[in-house]
């Protein structure tokens, strides 16, 4: 049987976390991190994952209420974790657009040196120049190069990590970068720090087959997953790879009760909870591209059609770029709203569902291993609704039955992240 893989996403800024449950901390204090980690390197996981957020969002031009408090820098909340963890893999989102690869480069090799050969790098574009106005080169970027910009990242800052082979001496060209001299740091104990990747478009799936270790994906459902699993695998022969180098792992959340009735009537709760009116107008605006702040959340969707055009009212989300042509997706969500009886509210809390585990320790041990059985995915990033001590009770106990079940390790066996994915300590 396929040994399953878990990682721990730490939420940050979104409207999966319920900051309001009594029993939610901070996602800026330290303390939060290291419960968070601890729990997850307890439990086995692979890797503990980290997202970025570079700008505060903006909507309607005002601050988006749930991004008041922004995220910590990646790379010293990742060594804080160093420090206070010892199997556990370290995952950061760093962009390529904005950043320069001999920097990025360098922290990764300092990471993984200080962890001991733990880093990972989620490689992420971004388009938008809203954001790049906190950067030198602004918004310079069109949506059409970001790829190419990150391949060609990728390619430099794998050249400074392979370096150690010619004594640190390095020299990259193309049409993005011009970068040469000597290397300052010796050989990561990983040889590279692994590579995940968290696009799902076209150029995002061919970047992951040709560069990844392991990419994030939000298609978990049985065959929306074995679609996914097979496509992304399937590309992997074009750049001379084996459908064993790259890990599918979709994103999910969980909610466990003492039965499946249960579980479902607190899921309902937590759906409704991390849905309130107001972000359900929120949501609504973001794809109707206008002032939706008069609607009744719990009333039907608006008549009037969406504003077409670039200029969104939602700044630096990038799920406004999923609404490709808004008219027809207006169209299809009036129709799915008037078919189920749904409110604005009742339709944003259908739309944004993620997969999610529901039901009893036992029967969410087996909804995870059929998945990855079926080859939907290799594993899971796993998201909880509490921050930071929602993955106590899944840690306590469902990771002991998959562990009983024999497709989860007891045990870490290697020292590095890429020996837990992989089986080999370093390339």
């Amino acid at each position: 049987m396929k040994q399953i893989h878990l990682a721990a996403h730490f939420p940050g800024v979104n409207n999966t976390t319920v900051w309001s449950d009594p029993q939610a901390g901070s996602h800026i204090e330290f303390s939060s991190f290291v419960h968070f980690a601890q729990t997850a390197e307890r439990a086995k996981f692979d890797f503990f994952f980290l997202a970025e957020g570079l700008r505060l969002r903006e909507q309607n031009g005002l601050i988006y209420d749930l991004d008041v408090v922004g995220r910590p820098d990646t790379f010293t909340v990742l060594a804080g974790l160093a420090a206070v963890t010892t199997h556990l893999g370290l995952a950061g989102t760093i962009n390529s657009t904005f950043n320069e690869p001999f920097e990025v480069a360098r922290q990764f090799v300092s990471l993984d040196h200080l962890s001991g050969g733990r880093a990972a790098w989620n490689v992420v574009t971004s388009w938008d120049a809203f954001t790049g106005e906190n950067f030198r080169r602004g918004g310079f970027l069109p949506e059409e190069q970001r790829y190419e910009r990150a391949k060609r990242f990728l390619d430099a800052a794998t050249t400074l990590f392979d370096s150690w082979r010619d004594g640190g001496e390095f020299a990259y060209r193309d049409e993005h970068f011009d970068i040469a001299g000597k290397f300052d740091l010796p050989r990561s104990p990983q040889g590279r720090p692994i590579v995940l990747q968290a696009g799902d478009s076209e150029e995002g799936r061919e970047f992951a087959a040709a560069k990844a270790d392991a990419i994030f994906s939000r298609h978990a459902t049985l065959a929306d997953g074995q679609a996914f699993y097979a496509d992304v695998k399937r590309r992997l022969a074009k750049y001379g790879r084996t459908p064993d180098q790259l890990k599918v792992l979709p994103a999910a959340t969980f909610v466990l009760g003492d039965s499946d009735a249960e579980a479902q009537e607190r899921a309902h709760e937590v759906r409704r909870q991390q849905v309130s009116g107001q972000t359900a107008i929120k949501f609504l605006e973001q794809l109707w591209n206008r002032d939706l702040s008069e609607y009744d959340p719990d009333g039907p969707l608006p008549d009037v059609d969406p504003v077409v055009g670039e200029n969104t009212i939602a700044r630096g989300r990038a799920s406004v770029r999923q609404h490709r042509d808004p008219l027809a997706t207006a169209r299809e969500w009036r129709e799915l709203a008037a078919a189920k009886k749904l409110s604005i509210r009742e339709l944003i809390i259908e739309k944004t569902a993620r997969q999610t585990f529901i039901g009893t320790p036992s029967s969410v041990a087996t909804q995870i291993n059929d998945l990855v059985q079926a080859d939907a995915s290799d594993g899971f990033i796993l998201v909880p609704h509490v921050t930071p001590g929602g993955f106590d009770v899944f840690a306590d106990t469902v990771v002991p039955l998959l562990q009983e079940r024999g497709v989860f390790r007891a045990d870490y066996t290697g020292p590095t992240l890429r020996s837990h994915l992989f089986g080999e300590e370093s390339l």
